[in-house]
């Protein structure tokens, strides 16, 4: 062999010897980046600072409810499961997804689901673990404001609210943010730049030309127009706004996104990931990016199940095809652009026509039936309303705030301390505004500066883009952009005894509404809007009506309030129940305050009379107290109503005017009486036509509806009787097995004679029976009993699906595969390395204990059939 072909084969040898590039570290092959946009609008009550009770998204509370329930829950949870439907892995969707989860909901998470809310946050700890430091979050503009309508102020405003929540929650900046429906002008990315940002993501449809980067020793290349969605969205591109400042974009692929959201194409993670590998480019560049962008309740809420299609091609489908799971962050750091690019003015990616979906009849959203000639009206209503609240905040603010808007742009640090520091948040308020005041503030201009304050988050609020998204003004979404303007107008009246609703007003009179019985915005503003404002006095009609069916500690809270009770009386005569009572009411969000006077008398059923009235002085509540209390011996309903409309002036409110949620309480708490007769009737005809029913059943003869209603109602009353008992006997093994075999009879019965039990009390209090067994079993547990508990814990469960109770069992799933993983299978097997990211927990059970534990994970549909064996 020659000299030359011994130092080729040499290195030849080299070469194949050296070990393949990190793609984590050098951009080598296909990455897969799939991002989803969680959001979900503001749906609080402008005055109680919650969400009401939605119907529409029944059998849950409200739509955030619901949506968390069949997707954010799910994916952070998602299960791969096998053929026979049995869970063999339980992936949290947040590590792989790129996404963004908009403030407005993960203020509502931290509230209803801290799990869930902690495991989004510990998914984007990983991947930073996993990617180089580079997170899976992103940012979003804060409450989902169309950013090129925002004036400059707005603009900066929104984003570094965006900014600051993402920090506090994250714990790092953010390289990236998402824009309400993408929407963007250069404007708007110039903010961007003014405050960090260092890419966004866009649909394809929003660039307009695009060309390699100019290098110094090349003449300038060739701009290739790109307007009609041509632009190759597998590469980054840097966007110029000078020669020396610029911002990142990536753009998602239209087509393959599309079929996400619109077609079955999350049907099958093989079908996933054949249609994504359609897109890899077959020409020799060392990398290309494979993006996708969807609203993240895609997986699950608008269809459901799909977040399992996710969790088996992240961790399955996609490195089997030899491809990389990353995000936009991390490929930027090992593929900067080599392309520039050039947007078209003002684009957004849900509407054809630029921006005009939130400002113009154009069509989009309107399903071709209604017109949306509201639009353009209810905008310029906003846009001025907003530049009067901006002049008094500038006026006002001077003479409070060494400088109004940044403390405004501030203010974000009040809104998360309401969220997570309850019990710190007047004293983080007080330091907010020492920090902030010009002056030292006395108690009545703080309240000043907070109303200040607050009537510019309102202000944004009202501005947030479903408002304009759909056909209707007087869809809920323009009811609840309408409610956050009249909040505004209510504080700036409060501060300047100015009230601009009569000029607002006038200017939505403009805005026509397709729906008959309101003509204009005017009316919809009337009807849905001035009736829901909440003033003091209707907070305290809640306190006092709900006083009779509830006992208040002496401080409560109801909703956003803290209630004082200083004096409460109360006496029944026959029929009649009269309360007094004298409270201080003070709101946690404006620290506002009042005392009142409140007399109720409750006639008996749903009559109720209120009256409220300002605190005057000690001697005026004695004497009202001593009249109406005298009165009431008379046990006459006309004269003590008589007498409370002359101290209290005739204003009078009756239970109409209750909180929904609080009236729907009561409501239910007045029928107790009347469904416990009605139940021990269909009892009685139950039992005596009992004999009657099994014959229809046995001949297979049409049942007599008033039969089967009779007992489906009578064994839905004493199956829930029973599971009040299992639920007052706690985690006691012993009462339980007491209880046990009633239900177990009941179910038998029940399912003799074909009856459907609607009984959704009992699945709740079954579910809650079975998770906290399962935990004590597995984490409390006593060796010696082990066997019975497992027993039990399995009779538990057949009893709810004898029941036909549906139950879900979700969460002891979760529960026994994290104790499987770092706990069971350890034991059984001590070599055998655990797939689960937990460290190994101690256990004391012996080879017969373990064998019963993995059977139970049968039960619990979770694949044990690997170690069973």
């Amino acid at each position: 062999m020659t000299s030359v072909a011994k130092l080729a084969s040499a290195k030849s040898r080299q070469r194949q010897s050296e070990v393949a590039p990190d793609p984590l570290k050098t951009a080598k092959g296909v990455y897969v980046t799939v991002h989803g946009h969680f959001y979900q609008p503001p749906r609080e009550n402008p005055y109680l600072d919650a969400i009401e009770r939605q119907p529409s998204a029944f059998p849950f509370h409200d739509w955030n409810e619901r949506i968390h329930h069949e997707c954010y829950r799910p994916n952070v949870f998602a299960r791969v499961l096998n053929d026979q439907g049995k869970v063999v892995g339980i992936v949290n969707n947040f590590e792989y997804l790129s996404f963004n989860v908009g403030p407005t909901l993960m203020s509502w998470l931290e509230r209803y689901d801290m799990e869930v809310y902690q495991r989004i946050l510990e998914a984007d700890r990983r991947s930073c673990q996993r990617l180089n430091g580079h997170g899976n979050a992103i940012a979003q503009a804060y409450n989902h404001i169309i950013l090129p309508l925002a004036n400059p102020r707005d603009k900066i405003t929104q984003i570094r609210w965006g900014i600051a929540d993402f920090r506090s929650r994250f714990k790092r900046d953010p390289e990236g943010m998402w824009l309400a429906e993408t929407a963007v002008d250069y404007l708007t990315l110039e903010a961007l730049v003014q405050e960090g940002i260092r890419f966004i993501i866009l649909a394809p449809t929003q660039a307009e030309r695009c060309r390699p980067l100019p290098t110094e020793d090349e003449s300038d290349p060739e701009w290739h127009e790109v307007g009609g969605s041509q632009i190759d969205p597998t590469r980054p591109y840097r966007c110029f706004l000078d020669k020396d400042k610029y911002i990142d974009l990536f753009f998602y692929d239209g087509p393959i996104s599309g079929d996400m959201g619109f077609s079955d194409l999350l049907n099958s993670s093989q079908i996933f990931a054949g249609r994504l590998g359609q897109a890899v480019h077959g020409d020799r560049r060392p990398s290309q990016l494979i993006s996708v962008a969807t609203d993240g309740e895609t997986f699950g809420h608008h269809k459901q199940g799909t977040e399992k299609c996710l969790a088996y091609a992240f961790t399955g489908e996609f490195p089997g095809r030899g491809w990389t799971v990353t995000n936009y962050a991390h490929y930027l750091s090992i593929c900067p652009p080599t392309w520039e690019v050039q947007l078209k003015p003002v684009t957004a990616w849900s509407c054809s026509h630029g921006v005009s979906r939130w400002q113009d009849d154009c069509g989009c959203g309107g399903g071709d039936v209604w017109h949306q000639k509201w639009r353009r009206p209810l905008r310029e209503a906003l846009n001025w309303l907003r530049d009067e609240l901006a002049e008094i905040f500038e006026q006002q603010g001077r003479k409070l705030f060494n400088d109004p808007w940044q403390t405004r742009d501030d203010y974000v640090e009040i809104l998360r301390t309401r969220e997570s520091f309850s019990d710190r948040a007047r004293s983080k308020v007080e330091e907010f505004l020492v920090r902030h005041q010009c002056r030292s503030l006395s108690l009545a201009e703080q309240v000043d500066a907070l109303r200040l304050l607050e009537m510019q988050r309102h202000s944004l609020l009202m501005f947030t883009s479903c408002g304009w998204f759909f056909e209707e003004i007087s869809r809920p979404e323009g009811v609840q952009i309408l409610r956050y303007a009249s909040r505004a107008i209510e504080l700036a009246t409060e501060l300047t005894g100015t009230n601009l609703e009569p000029q607002f007003i006038k200017r939505l009179a403009l805005a026509p509404s397709n729906v008959e019985c309101f003509g204009t915005g005017a009316e919809v503003y009337r009807q849905l809007v001035q009736t829901a404002q909440v003033s003091f006095q209707q907070v305290a009609a809640h306190y006092a009506i709900s006083s009779l069916f509830t006992s208040f500690p002496e401080q409560a809270r109801v909703y956003c309030y803290d209630i004082q009770q200083l004096d409460y009386q109360r006496q029944t005569i026959g029929t009649l129940t009269l309360a007094l009572g004298q409270v201080r009411i003070v709101s946690e969000i404006t620290w506002e305050s009042t005392e009142l006077v409140f007399a109720v008398l409750h006639l008996g059923g749903w009559d109720f009379h209120c009256c409220i009235q300002n605190f005057q002085k000690r001697k005026t509540y004695g004497e009202l107290k001593e009249k109406l209390f005298e009165v009431l011996k008379s046990a006459s309903a006309a004269k003590t109503i008589s007498a409370m409309s002359q101290w209290f002036n005739d204003q009078c409110i009756d239970l109409e005017h209750l909180f929904a949620e609080e009236r729907q309480r009561i409501m239910q708490q007045l029928t107790e009486e009347t469904k416990t007769r009605l139940d021990q009737l269909y009892t009685q005809v139950y039992r005596d036509n009992y004999g009657v029913l099994v014959a229809f059943r046995r001949d297979r003869l049409p049942v007599p509806v008033e039969l089967q209603v009779a007992a489906e109602i009578a064994l839905s009353t004493r199956c829930l009787s029973e599971m009040m008992s299992l639920e007052l006997a706690g985690d006691d093994p012993e009462q339980i097995r007491v209880v046990l075999p009633e239900l177990e009879a009941i179910a038998t019965e029940a399912n003799t004679l074909d009856c459907q039990l609607k009984i959704p009390e009992a699945k709740n209090i079954l579910e809650q029976l079975i998770l906290r067994l399962l935990w004590h079993l597995l984490y409390d547990n006593n060796p010696a009993t082990l066997e019975d508990d497992l027993k039990l814990l399995e009779r538990i469960i057949t009893v709810g699906e004898q029941l036909k109770l549906d139950l879900s069992l979700e969460r002891p799933q979760e529960i026994y595969f994290n104790c499987l993983h770092n706990a069971i299978v350890p034991q059984c097997f001590p070599s055998e390395k655990s797939p689960s990211n937990g460290e190994n927990l101690a256990c004391r059970w012996d080879f017969a204990q373990l064998s019963l534990l993995l059977k139970l994970g049968e039960k619990l549909a979770v694949d044990v059939s690997p170690w069973l064996k």
